[in-house]
């Protein structure tokens, strides 16, 4: 596991919370669903890392 995957979920993860807040202030409820989605898929990754990360160590 690489810096470079680890940042990229963080940012997959931002994004998801961007596209929430976004989807919020302009009661567009689909793009609010799609941020959400987002950041639970980069929430898990960023859980897969951690384990990974466990069993090097």
């Amino acid at each position: 596991m690489d810096r470079h995957e680890k940042m990229d979920h963080k940012l997959e993860e931002l994004g998801g919370k961007a596209k929430e807040a976004v989807g919020r202030a302009t009661d567009d409820e689909e793009l609010e669903a799609q941020g959400e989605r987002d950041q639970t898929k980069s929430n898990l990754k960023q859980a897969g890392d951690k384990v990974k990360d466990a069993f090097r160590h």
